[in-house]
């Protein structure tokens, strides 16, 4: 049985993610919209961004810290650095980055079919949806999602 090869996300070449074969290129805005998601996601802002606050953002997640910040999140970022690192697969850096690219991969599932999104009016959320196979009655099983993090505790407040 052949299997397709999976095409990888493209919005631009202002960021590249790669994880394994997966090679996931961003335009700026995209980018950033998607690092302002993560973080609203994992609870760590409240609210949209301003400019540079958003620039913060992005520099942390693109280079793992902010060196010099432009703004107040950066400077929270720097004074709760301690709390935000922990281990590596429990920091907040690898957190915005694994949202942003599960995002763009599944992003590129639905626009290649594979999956469909529906909106559950019960909750106010979208799902991601495994389309049934032919012959199969309904809709299909929603996909889960492994849970993220909650960064509530040392969240950014203006």
């Amino acid at each position: 049985m052949e299997t397709a090869r999976r095409e990888n996300y493209d919005s631009g070449e202002d960021f590249v993610l790669e994880y394994g074969e997966l090679r996931f290129t961003f335009n700026e805005n995209d980018f950033s919209e998607r690092c302002e998601q993560a973080a609203l996601k994992l609870g760590f802002v409240g609210g949209r961004l301003g400019e540079e606050e958003l620039e913060d953002l992005v520099n942390l997640a693109v280079n793992g810290e902010i060196i010099d910040p432009a703004s107040g999140l950066g400077e929270h970022v720097n004074d709760c650095w301690p709390e935000l690192i922990g281990p590596a697969e429990r920091s907040l850096v690898h957190w915005l980055r694994r949202l942003v690219f599960r995002g763009a991969w599944l992003d590129q599932r639905v626009k290649e079919g594979e999956l469909s999104v529906t909106f559950d009016e019960r909750t106010g959320s979208f799902a991601y949806i495994q389309p049934a196979h032919s012959g199969a009655s309904g809709q299909g099983e929603p996909i889960e999602l492994a849970p993220e993090p909650s960064w509530n505790r040392v969240a950014y407040r203006r």
